[in-house]
């Protein structure tokens, strides 16, 4: 794989669900994910096998595990092992978070290629 540089605000975004949209860069092992939260919106609870890490940059994330919801502002992080299940919510401002999967998410990369 051959060494990239990108502008995220010139990454093309796709629909993650209502209201929430990401902008990803893969590599060949992991990827990143710059995830716009519209105010209010949502993320249903759902799981997955990759480990995700994530940093707020603006607004109010909230991410619900084990039904307890842990509210990160700018510049507050988490770790998620594969197979947690959790689910989201931004604040009234919503929200831009930047998320790190290992391994990349095939169905983003899959789901974003549609997009083009």
């Amino acid at each position: 794989m051959e060494p990239a540089f990108v502008r995220f605000d010139e990454v093309r975004p796709f629909a993650l669900t209502d209201g929430v949209s990401g902008r990803p860069l893969f590599g060949a092992g992991a990827m990143l994910n710059l995830i716009e939260f519209e105010p209010g919106s949502t993320v249903p609870l759902h799981s997955h096998v990759h480990e995700q890490l994530g940093i707020v940059l603006r607004g109010m994330q909230a991410l619900v595990v084990d039904g307890v919801a842990h509210e990160l502002g700018p510049m507050e992080g988490y770790v998620l092992p594969g197979g947690v299940e959790h689910s989201a919510y931004c604040g009234p401002e919503g929200a831009l978070v930047l998320d790190v999967f290992q391994p990349v998410r095939e169905d983003y990369r899959d789901a974003w290629e549609r997009t083009a």
